[in-house]
């Protein structure tokens, strides 16, 4: 009836099938693993951003009350802080002699910290900040 070299190819036809369906799901497990880490990495890398965002807001707030301190007393010095929802923050005003002033702030959220230094060049009748920038 059969032949035996019939049945012979219907069995490598079988196996050729079923490494095909193997490869074929390896690859799709392997395209499904790579899209679930880099959506997990890229995820990582925006709360990462989101926090260091609020840091610096939060260093930007301290030296601001480090400000408003300096205006309700010219000659103040000294620091303070401050705990927000996001993160705290802390500030240090010191005096450089006449009317030149340093404030030097902080805000850290989670891990991630951001300073910020202002230096005032003339504190009455306004405060004259001459330089605000984000130090490392």
């Amino acid at each position: 009836m059969f032949n035996s070299s019939t049945k012979k190819e219907y069995n490598n036809r079988g196996y050729v099938t079923l490494i095909s369906v193997l490869v074929v799901g390896a690859v799709g497990v392997a395209v499904t693993l790579s899209i679930i880490l880099l959506g997990v990495g890229s995820s990582r890398t925006s709360f990462a951003l989101q926090q260091s965002n609020q840091a610096k807001g939060l260093a930007n707030a301290c030296a601001e009350e480090g400000l408003q301190q300096i205006k309700d007393l010219a000659s103040y010095t000294g620091s303070g802080n401050l705990s927000l929802e996001q993160g705290t923050c802390s500030y240090k005003v010191t005096s450089q002699g006449g009317s030149n002033c340093t404030v030097d702030a902080a805000g850290t959220v989670g891990t991630i910290v951001r300073k910020v230094k202002v230096i005032i060049t003339d504190i009455n009748p306004l405060i004259v900040v001459s330089t605000w920038q984000e130090i490392p």
